[in-house]
């Protein structure tokens, strides 16, 4: 049967502004490369994005009744879109901490003479970033990592779009979801709510980066402001990288996926479609967000 929804969009990109916290070395369990303090705002940000990643990758395809649908939206829509936006960027500037050249090359030029106004430079300039010693190197990590979340969040996205036309042999995926008004609001509560840590979160978070992998081409906007990030953090000047937590093309692109998970859910009707909204709008549209994250402008498909 097909699933007929309305779609399309329309969203503003808008900034997230970071207050200044102090910075810690990592701890022995994991954390930046050799050399690297990190900022605790940073991991959090990186948290928000990698939790949800791997969160909703990790939501059963097998619905066995409405109970299961309901978890599944709430897993689906815990992401808060300025929230997922930032992480991206931020989880591209704790990949690339994970390489020792990029934080010994930002180091020294900082140190160097030529590298006095460094840092004004890199938060009005985040590209710049890719001139430092290492970037190449720290820009395939970061780029490696991003894509490699968007890449599992869609095969787990396809697996459960399959599931909402599979499902619809069951006589309990065909009956209208009662209030679904009610279900609706309870999404949207859920979604404004944004990150809540969790226990393991910082190690889930750097276990993921420890696997590595570089991924080659041109910095995208958010890998080039990931290394600038990561440059001012290791600079110790965390507080100048507030302008560079937003990426216009991949901050609307979680803004539409959320408002198109709304639109979704507002005109479904039984529970498969409801499953349906989850595969397409919470899972597969924020993982092409992800994977396109790391695409250089010119080469963007969105």
């Amino acid at each position: 049967m097909d699933i007929r929804l309305k779609g399309g969009v329309a969203a503003a990109a808008a900034l997230l502004v970071l207050a200044g916290c102090a910075t810690h070395a990592p701890s022995r369990g994991g954390g930046p490369g050799p050399g690297a303090q990190t900022d605790r705002r940073l991991e959090a940000q990186a948290s928000a994005f990698e939790s949800f990643m791997r969160n909703a990758r990790g939501i059963d395809a097998t619905f066995a009744g409405p109970a299961a649908v309901s978890e599944g939206l709430r897993v689906g829509a815990s992401y808060e879109p300025k929230q997922l936006e930032a992480g991206m960027v931020a989880y591209a500037a704790l990949a690339a901490l994970q390489e020792p050249r990029f934080v010994a090359g930002v180091r020294k030029a900082a140190q160097d003479r030529s590298g006095k106004g460094l840092a004004a430079r890199l938060a009005a300039r985040p590209d710049l970033a890719a001139g430092l010693p290492g970037a190449d190197a720290a820009a395939a990590r970061a780029s490696a990592a991003l894509y490699r979340q968007g890449e599992a969040l869609e095969a787990s996205g396809k697996r459960v779009k399959k599931a909402s036309y599979d499902v619809q042999r069951q006589a309990w995926a065909k009956v209208f979801v009662p209030d679904a008004k009610a279900r609706l609001t309870r999404v949207k509560q859920i979604s404004s709510a944004g990150y809540r840590p969790a226990g393991g979160d910082q190690a889930q978070l750097y276990s993921t980066l420890s696997q590595g992998g570089k991924r080659g081409g041109a910095a995208s906007p958010v890998v080039s402001r990931g290394l600038a990030v990561a440059a001012l953090t290791v600079m110790g000047e965390n507080g100048r990288a507030s302008a560079l937590m937003s990426e216009p093309r991949s901050g609307m692109c979680v803004r539409v996926a959320k408002l198109n998970l709304y639109q979704c859910l507002a005109a479904a009707g039984p529970y498969y479609e409801d499953i349906y909204c989850l595969a397409q709008h919470a899972m597969l549209e924020p993982a092409g967000c992800a994977t396109d994250a790391v695409r250089p402008m010119r080469t963007a498909q969105r």
